[in-house]
């Protein structure tokens, strides 16, 4: 079995490569911490990006969303003058009311995305870091901000001096998190946000201890490219917490549990300093335009695994 750890747009798009070039089981960790509520309902963004992505039916335009989707409910609630900043399609509110009812009927939000991964097809096991509630806010020069509505509604406007993980102190990973780490024979890192994605789940108990002892190898793969994100506000959120923004700023973040770590060709002149962090080095193309490019990416990953 393999373990990733995942956050939404760019590790979808690995993990899209990765299903169809092993045929190992797959346990993907996903961030919970950016789930919001808006119109009532819980929302958990980086859980159904991966989700729809796996099932075939992301828009891959956007990265996000169902494709072909329409959003008449978001247009009749504009006429109630509703602040409908947050793009949620007809078909992608029918995943949060149905995760919003079964959490009011007790349900758990694992128990809840594995029905949503099954009622999709999607083979690999989707792993909710917590059923605890944990709210990543972001404080900028302009305030206190949950980070959708720094990411989303302020396109990522305003200086970033803090980021906080709202419950992570009472949070408890789930049991189903822990024991994928502790039986995977290899773990890989997707190309997420380091602060606020994979950031979110290191932060919570046990896990980053787990990875620390686990005998499997782990390899990570930089979502930065010659010092910026493909996607994301990844650079803004490290330069504002005063962080090296590159490739191998991110590999510090990760040292002391990384046994290797991709990076891309635009970067091979970091490749000596990471290795000098104590971990391997591979270096390739990284950027995922379609889906050839996310094979090959995996299969740089799988290889670095030994898997």
């Amino acid at each position: 079995m393999i373990a990733t750890l995942a956050g939404g747009v760019g590790a979808a798009r690995f993990l899209e490569g990765l299903v169809r070039v092993t045929r190992e089981e797959l346990s993907i960790i996903v961030n919970t911490g950016d789930d919001i509520e808006l119109l009532g309902l819980h929302i958990s963004p980086d859980v159904d990006i991966v989700i729809y992505t796996l099932a075939g039916i992301v828009d891959s335009e956007k990265g996000w969303g169902v494709k072909g989707d329409t959003f008449h409910c978001l247009d009749a609630l504009k006429r109630y003058g509703c602040d409908v900043w947050f793009m949620l399609g007809d078909q992608d509110l029918a995943t949060h009311l149905h995760r919003t009812l079964l959490l009011k009927k007790g349900k758990k939000l694992s128990e809840i995305t594995d029905e949503e991964r099954s009622a999709f097809g999607v083979e690999a096991r989707i792993l909710p870091m917590t059923d605890d509630r944990v709210e990543t806010m972001v404080i900028t020069d302009e305030g206190k901000m949950h980070f959708q509505e720094y990411m989303v509604k302020r396109k990522a406007q305003g200086k970033v001096l803090k980021v906080i993980f709202k419950g992570i102190e009472r949070a408890r990973p789930t049991d189903d998190v822990i024991n994928s780490i502790k039986r995977a024979k290899g773990i890989i890192v997707c190309p997420s946000n380091p602060i606020v994605s994979i950031g979110a789940i290191l932060s919570l108990p046990d896990v980053r201890e787990s990875l620390r002892a686990t005998k499997a190898k782990i390899v990570g793969v930089s979502p930065l490219i010659a010092g910026a994100p493909v996607k994301g506000p990844a650079d803004k959120l490290m330069g504002g917490l005063g962080m090296r923004v590159s490739a191998y700023g991110v590999a510090e973040l990760y040292q002391d549990f990384l046994d290797a770590f991709i990076i891309d060709n635009l970067d091979l002149d970091l490749k000596d300093r990471i290795e000098a962090l104590g971990m391997r080095v591979l270096v390739t193309d990284t950027i995922m335009k379609g889906l050839k490019e996310k094979m090959n990416l995996a299969r740089v990953a799988l290889e670095a695994l030994g898997v």
